[in-house]
């Protein structure tokens, strides 16, 4: 018999926190993937076009690869939240790819749909809802 305790959703400020941590450490990537473009290009600022494109497949790489391992991020380990498919699983990489888009598009209205979670019944984010996913709070190991 399971005694596992029903998943509870993430809360919205758990969700904030947990993408801040991970913008930080985006940023400090970011930065150092960037100071070898600078460097390569004679210390002048990097224009090009590939180098704007491979910056967002760096973060999409983030993402995708961890959302499809553990699905967790850094910061969401730390805040103890997972993002799950609608069985419980750690989404695929279809699944993962989808989500992020759509996360994107989440802030196109000013955020609104982040802000979503707050008055949604399930916590649910707009990309949470279009990518049929569920971002989770994990309880506290016992020890």
């Amino acid at each position: 018999m399971d005694t596992t305790p029903p998943l509870k959703p993430a809360g919205f400020f758990r969700r904030l926190a947990a993408i801040t941590y991970d913008l930080f450490l985006l940023t400090a990537v970011l930065f150092f993937y960037s100071a070898i473009w600078v460097g390569v290009n004679q210390g002048e600022a990097v224009t090009h076009p590939l180098f704007h494109l491979s910056l967002l497949l760096i973060i999409s790489a983030f993402f995708v690869f961890f959302w499809t391992r553990k699905g967790q991020t850094l910061g969401m380990q730390s805040w103890r939240i997972r993002v799950i498919d609608r069985d419980g699983h750690v989404p695929n990489g279809k699944t993962a790819v989808l989500r992020l888009v759509y996360a994107g598009l989440s802030w196109v209205p000013c955020g609104l749909g982040y802000l979503w979670a707050l008055i949604d019944k399930d916590k649910q984010t707009w990309h949470d809802k279009l990518s049929k996913t569920y971002l989770v709070y994990l309880p506290k190991k016992q020890r």
